[in-house]
């Protein structure tokens, strides 16, 4: 994890997550977490962050070829993004509904992809946005108000 200063929005926290490395999956979501205690943060909002996280975290181990979340904490807002490289989503309004997913066999047999990953962190957060383009990758963003 690196951190590093971010003017106007106190510290950033920045993972990267490696595609398919279930051992350290779930690791960024639990530091986040730990963070958030550390400074006071009301339980529910820590419960909503928490979820979100380890949703993207697990989109990207499962789905993507890699990437990064970056973790923004203000006495405001905590501004969470989650930056892949790869495959991105053909449909992104299909993979909004729940229940829908892409996971393969294998993920499906290790109790993933049960389509809930995405609508989870659109429901946990204040302000949801995400971009994808197929072969470049996904950009979601989530703001959580404190």
């Amino acid at each position: 994890m690196t951190v590093e200063s971010n003017a106007g929005v106190g510290m950033v926290h920045s993972y990267q997550i490696e595609a398919g490395n279930f051992t350290k999956a779930g690791e960024a979501a639990s530091s986040i977490k730990r963070i958030l205690r550390q400074l006071g943060v009301d339980a529910n909002v820590i419960r909503r962050v928490s979820i979100a996280a380890y949703e993207a975290e697990m989109n990207m181990v499962i789905h993507s070829i890699g990437g990064t979340i970056q973790v923004a904490i203000s006495p405001q807002v905590i501004v969470f993004k989650a930056i892949d490289e790869g495959p991105g989503i053909e449909d992104v309004n299909l993979a909004m509904e729940e229940g829908f997913s892409t996971a393969k066999d294998w993920a499906r047999e290790l109790g993933f992809g049960a389509g809930m990953g995405l609508p989870n962190i659109k429901r946990c957060s204040d302000d949801f946005r995400i971009q994808s383009e197929v072969g470049q990758g996904t950009y979601l963003e989530a703001r959580f108000l404190l």
